[in-house]
């Protein structure tokens, strides 16, 4: 690849993440203080970056805790950071749970809860509903994420299975303020979908749930199933006085991030495209549209002229027919492979801005106009790595992985496509 492709696509990715840094974007949303207690709460893949950035720029008292994922703790001072299992829950994250919902007991008017969400947040809260055991809550879970089930539909399941999702936290503040704070990671930018919006009402219904189950063919476990059939145990609904003092603002977004890197590539004298922030769908379905809109740049100059670079943000997913390794990332980046065939004017990047892909150690993969044929050379096949959802050994064995660590936020996936 030219020097300019991946160097590019790389600053341009970093961009995306740096504007999403809770330390750049929490502080101008903060609220006055309150006569009571200020208690913090949240949960996500951000939460320990973000109330690191909360203590920082707090000016009087505050305590509480946050939950988040293992490997992404960063020190804090006043607000404990509890670490967890994503993207199946584990016990860790069912105690943090039920601590967190004892905290918010008893509170008064006159005292303001801050929320910290981001993304993730809906494992790492797991709080079984009354009946049901953690391991129901893993089974489920584990189906849907190989169901390729989206995430609002994977989040309505959650909120009717936990004690504490879909507006539960909220409600158990009263009467407090509560504030919530939000770093969005799912299309739409929905409050109510993001960690399953544990403060925020929730619209869908367990028939709701029930509809997406028997969609994607998930009969088990019987307890979990039953739990939503009986429809005895609604989350809280809009108008809900309970939640009459709960507001919600968003600190960060997906376009906030395509913004940042779209102004990365006009000071490189390079057209931006933004194609969207909110693209849902399988993922390697996904790569044959943008391949298909980056061809139509290359040889009609429609929708951007040359050279021209192709954003966009939202979140792909994977049916896993395979054995392989890889989460949505890599898998869009290899059918993308496959599908532009070695254009020699064609370099991309797909990375999930929280800085793991799935259940793996890389953000993503850089391609170019050699990959395949350097893979060939290795005996390496594209289409049968993609068969086997295999991604991850793909670019790995090219030395094509981008690898950052946690990035300590998450506003979803950042694919650019650089047309030269």
């Amino acid at each position: 690849m030219p020097s300019q492709g991946p160097d590019l696509l790389r600053r341009m990715f970093d961009a995306a993440v740096a504007a999403a840094a809770p330390s750049r974007c929490l502080g101008a949303h903060l609220p006055p203080l309150p006569r009571g207690r200020t208690l913090v709460i949240g949960a996500g893949k951000a939460a320990a970056s973000m109330a690191r950035a909360l203590e920082s720029q707090w000016p009087g008292e505050l305590s509480g805790m946050v939950v988040t994922r293992y490997g992404h703790r960063v020190p804090t001072e006043r607000i404990e950071v509890v670490e967890a299992a994503h993207p199946v829950p584990d016990a860790a994250g069912r105690a943090a749970a039920g601590r967190m919902l004892a905290m918010v007991q008893g509170l008064r008017e006159d005292d303001l809860v801050i929320c910290l969400i981001s993304g993730g947040g809906s494992s790492l809260l797991a709080l079984p509903a009354e009946g049901l055991t953690l391991e129901d809550k893993q089974a489920v879970n584990r189906a849907l994420l190989k169901s390729g089930a989206n995430i609002t539909e994977m989040n309505c399941v959650r909120k009717h299975l936990s004690a504490i999702k879909g507006g539960r936290l909220a409600a158990a503040c009263a009467p407090a303020q509560v504030l919530t704070l939000t770093i969005s990671d799912v299309p739409g930018d929905d409050p109510s979908v993001i960690a399953s919006g544990p403060t925020v009402a929730d619209a869908t219904t367990c028939a709701d749930a029930l509809a997406i189950l028997t969609k994607y063919a998930i009969t088990e476990p019987k307890a979990a199933i039953d739990h939503i059939r009986r429809g005895h145990d609604e989350t809280p609904k809009p108008g809900d006085p309970r939640l009459a003092r709960a507001r919600q603002v968003m600190v960060a977004t997906p376009q906030m991030s395509l913004e940042a890197a779209a102004g990365v590539a006009r000071a490189a004298g390079i057209q931006p495209v933004i194609l969207g922030n909110a693209l849902e769908g399988e993922a390697r379905e996904m790569a044959l549209v943008h391949a298909g809109i980056a061809r139509q740049v290359a040889e009609h100059g429609q929708p951007g002229r040359t050279p021209c670079v192709l954003l966009s943000g939202g979140e792909g997913t994977v049916t896993v027919r395979g054995q392989g390794r890889g989460g949505r990332n890599a898998e869009f980046l290899l059918a993308l492979a496959v599908a532009l065939d070695g254009h020699p004017r064609m370099h991309a990047i797909a990375c999930d801005t929280d800085g793991i892909d799935g259940t793996e150690d890389n953000a993503g993969a850089l391609l170019g106009p050699d990959t395949l044929a350097r893979a060939r050379a290795l005996g390496l096949h594209a289409p049968a790595f993609l068969a086997n959802n295999d991604g991850y050994s793909y670019f790995s064995a090219l030395g094509d992985l981008v690898v950052t660590g946690p990035t300590m936020t998450n506003v979803n996936d950042f694919r650019a496509i650089l047309i030269e």
